[in-house]
């Protein structure tokens, strides 16, 4: 990934990839009971339920974040980009993440979790939280219209015009005028924007835990379908540099929970383990950090395009890797069931996803077929074009 993003890159991929920085510098402590008061005890059906609800809350931008990738990476394929998935502009396209990216990404997330701890530290956590609600609230309105796209374009009644509109801000003029802001959208976008609007006020006045995990969603289902990776050894260098970065900054020191634990924004999925005794103003959270979310499932979705690319309609490497995030994030919670402590997550999450995987890779013969699958980034793919086009021209 990129370490800074184009100015013009559209608002759910500029999203996505911003959060994708904060989630991972905060919280990738796996789940974590986020008692105020520390006399409350949880019943063990509330326990149950906030858990199995964060875990089903989980699966679900990592499923249809995928399927999302598939239809994505094919519209990068054929230089389209009208998937009907948000604002269609020529900009609205995924960010390839490469094996240099996935390398630096641990020691970028690193500075970023230190510097926040740092900041919580020395500045008043209000106006810090108050500054991350302002930021927050723009990209979960965008994230959120962007997730919502889809269902709008097959509910929107007919009967109501569909016009288009487009937002552009240019630099300069004549032959030196650039782009800034190129955004085109219409009727349905703008319904899709206020009703995001109306969920990111919610939020920003209330602090509701169901609008958090409104824009929580959003956030990993935008990461999951536009953060892509460019194959599975880079997948597993990013996973790899991730793991020794959770377990270090969870077990290593108290800095991961310290600013989990400050950071107020949505950025992790959380569900009231008091629901069943004080209904919607439950206060007592367990909490799952999205990032991980969104790790994992950026290499679950790499896999399932690498199922498409096989041709052989099937799709055994991605229900594997599914199978295995279900396994992981259930022993994760066990593990921090019994003793008490926050866990990493990804101590577990990886060996699962990356292991499954590979064993059915293994079995089936295709191990070297799996590391063999590349994808190209956009720019890639047009350079290659161009290169082929002029190849053709000599000829």
């Amino acid at each position: 990934m990129s370490e800074a993003e184009q100015v013009s890159v559209s608002a759910p991929e500029a999203a996505a990839a911003a959060v994708l920085d904060a989630l991972n510098a905060t919280d990738s402590n796996g789940t974590e009971a986020l008692n105020a008061t520390a006399k409350f005890v949880a019943t063990p059906e509330g326990t149950a339920l906030a858990y199995g609800s964060l875990v089903f809350m989980a699966l679900l931008p990592i499923f249809f974040g995928a399927l999302r990738s598939v239809t994505c990476s094919k519209s990068k394929e054929l230089g389209e980009n009208d998937y009907d998935s948000g604002f269609r502009n020529a900009a609205d396209m995924p960010e390839t993440i490469t094996s240099r990216d996935a390398a630096r990404f641990p020691i970028i997330a690193s500075c970023t979790l230190f510097g926040l701890y740092l900041f919580f530290k020395v500045f008043s956590q209000e106006y810090i939280n108050l500054l991350l609600s302002v930021y927050f609230f723009v990209l979960g309105v965008l994230a959120l219209s962007h997730t919502m796209s889809p269902l709008m374009f097959r509910i929107f009644p007919a009967s109501i015009p569909n016009k288009q509109y487009q937002l552009l801000f240019t630099q300069g003029s004549g032959e030196s005028k650039e782009e800034i802001v190129n955004y085109e959208f219409d009727t349905k976008n703008l319904v899709c924007l206020l009703i995001s609007s109306v969920v990111g006020v919610w939020y920003l006045l209330k602090k509701h835990w169901i609008a958090n995990n409104l824009f929580g969603l959003a956030f990993a289902l935008n990461g999951v379908e536009l953060l892509h990776l460019n194959n599975v050894s880079t997948g597993c260098i990013l996973l790899g540099g991730l793991f020794v970065y959770d377990v270090f900054w969870v077990f290593g020191t108290n800095v991961m929970v310290t600013v989990a634990k400050s950071f107020e924004a949505p950025i992790k999925l959380v569900f009231p383990q008091d629901l069943l005794e004080k209904g919607l103003g439950a206060s007592n959270f367990a909490m799952l950090g999205l990032g991980d979310i969104v790790i994992p499932g950026i290499f679950i979705a790499l896999l399932l395009r690498f199922d498409v690319s096989l041709k052989k309609n099937s799709r055994t490497y991605f229900y594997s890797s599914f199978l295995a995030y279900i396994f992981g994030l259930g022993l994760t919670i066990f593990v921090m069931h019994t003793f008490k402590h926050a866990q990493p997550a990804l101590l577990y999450l990886v060996p699962a996803c990356v292991g499954f995987p590979v064993i059915v890779a293994l079995f089936k013969g295709e191990l070297t077929e799996m590391f063999r699958y590349e994808e190209s980034s956009p720019e890639e793919a047009a350079a290659k074009e161009d290169s082929s086009e002029s190849d053709k021209k000599d000829q």
